[in-house]
């Protein structure tokens, strides 16, 4: 839990709007919730203010990236380029080839480089003037609006792709994040999504092991049934959704690093490999599911 943050208690889920709800497992101050209506995960209580934790530059070099942000952001430019590019291979066999592509939370930008190599005019969206400035001056892109998706001053039908790469699960509405998407696509335009899927095998197996429990940030978990009608209700038509492009290029060092979440121990048994950060591997346990959806009508 970040110090100083306001919680507030969640009452309806952000899917189908019910308020009934089973307790998966409780770690105080917050209980992760299962909505017994359509199996959404939701975290109780939660930031009332989201995006600070969001814009606090300690969210993107933390001392703490087990439970909340990143260890360093930027640091892994080379392999969010190379992750957002591989994905995106998947994504865009059935879309658009070129135009303007708009990613939502781009950060650093770096699915806006990889966007851009792949001939695309690429725009971003952020909450964070921190993270964004490595986008706009060491990426060089003057693209990005610094705010939400709501108050972006685009105008509607005027993007042929929009990314959204681990966000809505972030956000304290994500139907109407979608529904603004929608607005901004084109008709023939292509909506990109990616988040966790708390229904997975993995995430099963490991229980609140699993270390896309992260509280204070992640504070919905999706099934694929769940995010499907997510995107329905907000408009969209769903034409892939997969594990199997969910997977990400790593460090060894990230690595050692996760593994604490899983078994403590063994994060100090993987130490040594920290001295190998240069080293990468794609890393894919299919706890991620990437859906690619289009307007209805």
């Amino acid at each position: 839990m970040t110090v100083g943050v306001e919680l507030v208690a969640a009452e309806r889920c952000p899917v189908c709007g019910g308020e009934r709800f089973r307790t998966a497992f409780e770690e105080p101050p917050y209980r992760v919730l299962r909505c017994l209506d359509c199996g959404t995960g939701v975290v109780s209580p939660r930031a009332a203010d989201l995006e600070s934790i969001y814009t606090a530059g300690s969210y993107w070099v933390s001392a703490s990236p087990r439970t909340l942000g990143y260890g360093d952001y930027r640091a892994a430019e080379p392999l969010y380029v190379k992750t957002f590019a591989r994905r995106l291979s998947f994504a865009l066999r059935d879309g658009p080839r070129t135009g303007r592509a708009l990613d939502v939370g781009c950060a650093a930008g770096f699915c806006m480089q990889a966007l851009h190599e792949l001939g695309f005019e690429a725009w971003g969206v952020e909450v964070s003037e921190t993270i964004a400035s490595h986008a706009i001056e060491r990426l060089g892109f003057d693209t990005v609006h610094i705010g939400t998706l709501e108050h972006a001053p685009f105008a509607e039908q005027s993007f042929d792709l929009i990314t959204m790469w681990d966000v809505v699960e972030h956000v304290a509405d994500p139907g109407a994040l979608l529904s603004r998407a929608k607005e901004l696509l084109k008709d023939d335009g292509l909506l990109v999504l990616e988040t966790q899927n708390i229904d997975s095998t993995f995430a099963r197996v490991l229980g609140r092991r699993w270390h896309h429990y992260k509280h204070a940030e992640h504070i919905y978990h999706f099934t694929p049934a769940s995010l499907r009608r997510l995107l329905q209700s907000a408009g969209f038509s769903v034409k892939k959704m997969t594990p199997r492009y969910g997977g990400k290029y790593v460090s060894l060092d990230f690595i050692a690093e996760r593994a604490g979440r899983v078994h403590p121990p063994l994060s100090v048994a993987l130490a040594p490999l920290r001295k190998l950060e240069s080293v990468s591997l794609y890393v894919n346990v299919m706890d991620e599911l990437v859906a690619t959806a289009t307007p209805k009508g």
